[in-house]
């Protein structure tokens, strides 16, 4: 049986699967996911739009959560992805301009215990 840490993580993954399911659908490209700087941490996706490099803070919540996904993004958190993306463009050579996005994911059990998804995604959130 999964600690609640681990059932969390395997949410989270679920969640980024979703995400990047829905931005190529989308028609964007993935470029990177899960990608890490040692000093800025984690970016959960990176992809590419026609438009921008975009980069997705994805927050994964089960539908009593009681902060949002946005909200659970504070100030400190909101400048490690910024430098992180920063860090990001400067190893890639594009003209293309950088944007930050986030995806909010909740997740509803239903009474059959099957997962149902709702994605809320916000561009240029940060």
């Amino acid at each position: 049986m999964l600690s609640s840490k681990e059932r969390a993580a395997q949410l989270g993954r679920e969640g980024e699967l979703r995400v990047a399911e829905y931005l190529r659908h989308k028609g964007y490209i993935i470029l990177r996911q899960n990608w890490r700087d040692s000093r800025f941490g984690e970016i959960d996706i990176i992809a590419e739009s026609r438009e921008n490099i975009v980069f997705v803070e994805v927050k994964t919540r089960s539908e009593n959560a009681v902060v949002s996904g946005i909200d659970a993004i504070d100030a400190k958190k909101a400048k490690r992805i910024k430098n992180a993306a920063n860090v990001f463009m400067r190893k890639l050579n594009t003209d293309l301009p950088p944007r930050i996005d986030v995806a909010e994911v909740t997740v509803k059990i239903n009474a059959e215990k099957k997962k149902l998804w709702k994605l809320n995604y916000i561009k240029s959130a940060m």
